[in-house]
C-alpha cells in the first residue's frame, strides 16, 4: 500500500491498494509499546474518522494489508477494525470489505475565545483598556530568564497564600513610596486583579453577616457584579463635585462602601479634602469600612498625584490595585491591604479559593519591582497617555466647539460635555456608531441615567490610553461629520 499525498481525499472507490494519507497517522500508534499498541492503534483510527481523515464510504485496506505496511500483527488489525465497527465508526460486509460508516459526524470540538474584545469599529473610544503595545516585553523576558535562573525549588511548591515575602516587600516598598499608603507585607495579600480582591472583600463581608454594599453612582459596573456574586447586595450612592455624598451614604444603612477618590470613575473627580475625611468620619461612627479600588492612581499628568485614602486611617480602610492599567490586565496580577482585624479572614478566604497566585509570576513581579523597570514602565505609560489626553482634548476643541472636559488631568479617560446643539443623546450615539466610532455616554455607568432630558446635549467618557494620536484625531472628526450629517 503507497501513502496518497498529503493533503489528498480518499476516493470511496478505492481498493485498499490505493491508500489514504489517514493511515500515516497509524504509524505513531504502530511504534507505541507492544502493551498498548492496540489501544493506540484503536484511538488513532477513531481519531482519524472523527477528524474526517477518513470520510465516510472510504474503504479500508484489508487487515492482511495494513498489518504489513504498519509493521503489526494482523490480530491487532483484526481487533481494532471489530471494536470500531461495534462502535459504529466502521461498518463491514461478509466478502465486501471494511468501510467508514456513515453514523460519525462529530467534528473536532472548537474552543471558543468568550476574552472581552474590542466592538471592530474604525475607532474606538471606549474606556477602560491600556494601551498594549506599550507591555514591555524586552525587560518582562529578562526579568523572567533571571527568575529562572536562581528560583529555589522550594519556592515552585504552593506559595504562602498572602504571597512570596519577596514580593509583599517589594510591593511595601512601591506602594508606601509610590502612594502614600501604610504598608506591611504581613497584611498585603497578592491577588489575580482588583476583580479577585473585590471578591475576597464580598466574602468576608457576607461571612461578617453584611448583606450590603454602597457602590459610587455613576460608578464602575464591574463592581456590581462582582459584589454580587458573593452574595451582598449593592446599593447606589450618588457621588457630587468632591466625591460621594456622605448623607445619603449614611442614609443608606450600609457599612461597607467602594470607592475610587483618587481619580473616581467615570466623572474623573478627585475626591476633596474635606469629602476624604468625611468618608473616614462615617467608617469610625458605624464601625464600618472603605474599599478604596485604586485603579489607576499613578497616572497623573498635571501634578504629583493624590495619596491613597488608606494612609489616612489603614484601620477602616482596605486598599486595592493591579498591574491592568500599567502592564496588562491579562497577567491577572493586583494586590490588596487589608486592615489588621482583616487580614485573617482574607487570607484564608484566599487560601481556599485558589491556594495562592502562581509563584513565578509572582517572582518574575518581585524582580521586575526590584530593578526598577515598572518605574520605567510607568514612567513610558505617562508620558505616552498625557500625549494622548491632550491630543483628544485639542481635537474635541477643533471638531466640536464649546464642548467641555471635565475631571482631572489624570487616568486613562476624559468626560466630555457637548453643547445641547448635538444632542439629543440617542440620535447622536446612534450617528456615532453608524459611523464606525465606538463611545460610551456617561449614562452608562449610572443606576439612574440623568441624561435622559432632550436638551442636556450629549455627555461622554472617552477612553484615550490605547488610541494612537493620529487615530484620536481621526475618530473625533468622525463623530463631528456624523452628527452634523
Amino acid at each position: 500500500m503507497k501513502p496518497a499525498p498529503t493533503g489528498a481525499v480518499p476516493d470511496p472507490e478505492q481498493g485498499a491498494t490505493g491508500g489514504s494519507p489517514a493511515w500515516e497517522l497509524l504509524l505513531p500508534a504502530a511504534s507505541a509499546p507492544a502493551r498498548g499498541r492496540g489501544r493506540a492503534l484503536q484511538e488513532a483510527l477513531r481519531e482519524a474518522v472523527r477528524a474526517g481523515r477518513l470520510v465516510a464510504g472510504t474503504r479500508l485496506p484489508s487487515s492482511r494489508d495494513l498489518a504489513a505496511d504498519l509493521g503489526v500483527s494482523r490480530g491487532l488489525i483484526t481487533e481494532a477494525y471489530e471494536q470500531l465497527t461495534a462502535e459504529g465508526y466502521l461498518r463491514a460486509g461478509r466478502g465486501s470489505g471494511t468501510w467508514v460508516g456513515e453514523a460519525v459526524r462529530a467534528a473536532r470540538p472548537r474552543a471558543r475565545d468568550l476574552a472581552p474584545r474590542s466592538p471592530g469599529a474604525r475607532v474606538d473610544f471606549v474606556p477602560g483598556t491600556p494601551d498594549l503595545s506599550l507591555f514591555p516585553r524586552s525587560a518582562w523576558a529578562a526579568a523572567q530568564r533571571g527568575v529562572l535562573a536562581e528560583l529555589p525549588h522550594q519556592e515552585l511548591g504552593y506559595p504562602d497564600p498572602r504571597g512570596l515575602p519577596r514580593l509583599r516587600t517589594a510591593l511595601a516598598e512601591l506602594l508606601t513610596r509610590r502612594r502614600g499608603v501604610v504598608a506591611d507585607p504581613e497584611r498585603i495579600v497578592v491577588v489575580s486583579g482588583v476583580a479577585q480582591a473585590s471578591a475576597l472583600l464580598g466574602l468576608v463581608l457576607h461571612a461578617r453577616g453584611l448583606r450590603t454594599v454602597g457602590v459610587e453612582d455613576p460608578g464602575s459596573p464591574q463592581h456590581e457584579a462582582l459584589y454580587t456574586s458573593t452574595g451582598v447586595t449593592v446599593v447606589p450612592v450618588p457621588v457630587d463635585e468632591e466625591g460621594l455624598a456622605i448623607e445619603p451614604l449614611r442614609a443608606s444603612g450600609v457599612r461597607a462602601v467602594v470607592a475610587t477618590p483618587s481619580h473616581q470613575f467615570p466623572t474623573g473627580i478627585a475626591y476633596s479634602a474635606r469629602r476624604r475625611a468625611e468618608l473616614l468620619d462615617w467608617a469610625r461612627s458605624v464601625d464600618g469600612i472603605v474599599l478604596e479600588d485604586d485603579y489607576d492612581g499613578d497616572f497623573r499628568y498635571d501634578r504629583a498625584p493624590v495619596g491613597a485614602l488608606q494612609g489616612l486611617d489603614p484601620e477602616h480602610v482596605a486598599y486595592t490595585g493591579s498591574v491592568s492599567k500599567s502592564l496588562a490586565p491579562g497577567l491577572r496580577l493586583g494586590w490588596l491591604l487589608v486592615p489588621q482585624a482583616w487580614a485573617e479572614e482574607v487570607v484564608e478566604r484566599k487560601r481556599t479559593m485558589d491556594l495562592g497566585h502562581p509563584s513565578l509570576d509572582q517572582a518574575l513581579f518581585a524582580r521586575f519591582l526590584e530593578h526598577g523597570d515598572y518605574d520605567r514602565q510607568l514612567r513610558r505609560c505617562q508620558r505616552a497617555y498625557r500625549e494622548r489626553r491632550d491630543a483628544l482634548v485639542a481635537a474635541l476643541a477643533e471638531h466640536f466647539p464649546g464642548a467641555e472636559v471635565s475631571g482631572i488631568a489624570a487616568g486613562l479617560h476624559v468626560i466630555a460635555s457637548l453643547p445641547a446643539r448635538y444632542g439629543p443623546r440617542q440620535r447622536f450615539l446612534a450617528r456615532v456608531a453608524e459611523a464606525g466610532v465606538a463611545v460610551r455616554p456617561l449614562g452608562h455607568y449610572g443606576h439612574a441615567d440623568e441624561e435622559g432630558g432632550q436638551d442636556r446635549g450629549v455627555r461622554l467618557v472617552l477612553g484615550y490610553a490605547h488610541v494612537p494620536p493620529a487615530r484620536i484625531h481621526e475618530g473625533v472628526r468622525l463623530m463631528a461629520q456624523a452628527v452634523r450629517g
